[in-house]
């Protein structure tokens, strides 16, 4: 094994001339991203996994471009590997053949409800996998107090993951109260993390300017919930790094954009977030973000700066980002700049992915422990534990905004039969359920959503941010009770029933949030049929109703949410009834 000297002895050899490349790839349209230009009649040499320099070389390899785009390869700033339903090495191959190399990711999901044990897996499971999986240990488990999950993590549980080269810093932090008041809990994450990385990421939806002067004072130096070009140019103004995030639920990539100008561009950076698998396979990861961006007029170099030198700078990536000198030879060939036609995708200088097929090594997957595979304790059910009681025919209603995580507060004129909610098609009003599986408190909270336009029939999930309680919502007790039922068998997953039958499910028994399958198309496949019976039940095609729902039950984002101990003003920070005429609970 030749030491860190002599690696860097023969980088230098190479560069000089002195010693051949390892690789030289020749006949490229080299993308600068530094001087937004393009870079043509020259060779890139590459000495064991390092670009060593442009300009005329040979190589024991030769990659022949054929006049393609040499690009720098991608990076996903901020996203959850759960939130696509298969674990880390199923993710990494479906990500890959997108041009994506490195990827900024948070485990609260799975740490909610396994607290250490679901990182561990994580991190065990990222370990092999060609990808860049950078970790951010993560802030807020649980998400608020006004919730039951399966975890709670204290700075004392997450330092000693600081030893492992795959963690990078603290994740999003979305306890802004705790912050505001220097709570003892969080101030010892937040010194933790200052201690021991550089990076500490936000999460300021609907903070005001006052709240992002506290963040930024904390050392939160990013944000990726920005909505309105208002709020980005605050968060810029304050010297904050702004995510343009277009997943499958929240898409804010396009209204964001025309606050990008030369001037400012170097502090955006793209971000998927939570993305389906089927998404990702259809439409792409920050491929997508990048010819999306091209499409509403940005420029392709700017876009491509964005997707790679931008988001390796914000996490202090040095050696990622660039065709340059001294830099990873992580990189595209790409067909067309405009369109990001991805021909193939390199790591190390090493072929990963080509014609969008992953094609790469073999990665096995890492067998999970039992106490991430049998997670879901629900009970038994009956329409009775359903009841919504009302003293009028008014109520609080949760209102779905397509393609937003924020939902708006509104109150309307509800049915009322024998003094109770019942579920309106016409006005499309539904009942909503969460329920904790964790610890077996027997706790439910009801309310009412709209929004969905579903015509008949239920759905329900284990994935319900960030606690990862049961969620149901649909037109009648019954279907959503069989649901339920569906999901506890399954030990988590997806369900869509209609009339007491199962109409379509996705098994996921890690954790309830990831499929144990290795074959990312077979649950692809699962999740497609899973949004046919959607469409079956009369779910809105406006928007991912799945993911939508999983966002209903996050206190943390205005307006109205719920949780497994009721109905929450994101406003007041603080449980509401129902019922208007009632005090809040």
């Amino acid at each position: 094994m030749p030491t860190q000297k002599e690696i860097l002895k023969k980088r230098i050899d190479v560069a000089s001339g002195r010693v051949q490349a390892d690789v030289v790839i020749k006949n490229a349209r080299i993308i600068d991203v530094f001087n937004h230009d393009i870079i043509e009649g020259e060779d890139v040499a590459i000495a064991d996994g390092y670009i060593a320099g442009i300009g005329k070389y040979d190589g024991t390899k030769r990659i022949d471009a054929n006049n393609r785009y040499l690009c720098p390869s991608f990076i996903d700033g901020h996203v959850h590997i759960e939130s696509s339903m298969v674990a880390p090495s199923v993710f990494a191959q479906t990500v890959l053949p997108h041009g994506v190399t490195t990827i900024i990711t948070d485990p609260h999901e799975i740490a909610n409800v396994a607290g250490t044990s679901g990182i561990q897996f994580m991190l065990d499971d990222a370990k092999n996998t060609p990808l860049d999986i950078r970790l951010m240990l993560p802030s807020c488990v649980p998400a608020t107090p006004f919730e039951h999950n399966g975890a709670a993590l204290h700075a004392e549980d997450l330092e000693p993951f600081f030893n492992n080269p795959q963690v990078h810093g603290l994740a999003e932090v979305m306890d802004y109260p705790s912050v505001l008041h220097t709570e003892e809990s969080m101030m010892n994450k937040l010194t933790m993390a200052q201690a021991n990385s550089d990076y500490i990421d936000g999460h300021a939806a609907g903070l005001s300017y006052d709240a992002l002067n506290v963040y930024g004072s904390a050392g939160i130096k990013t944000d990726h919930e920005c909505s309105t070009v208002h709020e980005a140019r605050e968060r810029l103004r304050l010297g904050m790094y702004v995510m343009m995030r277009e997943g499958s639920a929240a898409k804010d990539l396009t209204s964001i954009l025309p606050l990008v100008n030369d001037h400012n561009a170097r502090r955006f950076l793209f971000c998927t977030d939570d993305k389906h698998l089927d998404d990702l396979q259809e439409n792409g990861s920050i491929d997508h973000h990048v010819r999306l961006s091209i499409e509403h007029g940005l420029s392709p170099l700017t876009a491509v700066q964005m997707a790679s030198l931008n988001a390796a700078e914000c996490y202090g990536l040095k050696t990622k980002g660039a065709i340059a000198p001294g830099y990873e030879a992580d990189f595209l060939l790409l067909d067309n700049l405009e369109q990001v036609s991805i021909r193939a995708v390199y790591i190390s200088g090493e072929l990963q992915a080509e014609n969008g097929t992953y094609a790469g090594k073999p990665l096995a997957a890492v067998t999970p422990p039992s106490s991430l595979t049998q997670t879901v304790h629900v009970p038994a059910l009956t329409e009775q534990d359903l009841s919504i009681p009302l003293s009028g025919e008014r109520a609080h209603i949760i209102e779905v905004n397509p393609n937003r995580l924020i939902t708006n507060k509104v109150t309307e004129t509800v049915t009322v039969q024998n003094q109770t909610f019942s579920p309106s098609i016409e006005r499309d009003q539904l009942k909503i359920a969460v329920l904790e599986r964790h610890t077996g408190t027997g706790n439910i909270g009801l309310g009412i959503v709209k929004g969905f336009g579903i015509q008949h029939g239920a759905i329900a999930s284990t994935i319900a941010h960030d606690s990862h309680n049961v969620v149901t919502a649909g037109t009648n007790d019954y279907d959503m009770i069989t649901a339920v039922r569906v999901l506890g068998g399954m030990q988590g997953g997806l369900a869509v029933v209609q009339g007491g039958k199962t109409l379509a499910a996705l098994p996921l028994p890690l954790a309830g949030l990831m499929s144990s399958e290795t074959d990312s198309a077979v649950v692809g496949k699962h999740l497609r049929e899973v949004n046919d019976a959607l469409t079956v039940i009369g779910c809105s095609n406006a928007f991912d109703p799945i993911l939508t729902l999983s966002f209903l039950t996050l206190p943390v984002i205005p307006a109205l949410k719920l949780t497994d101990t009721g109905l929450f003003d994101v406003s007041s920070f603080s449980h509401i009834s129902i019922d208007p005429l009632k005090i809040n609970e």
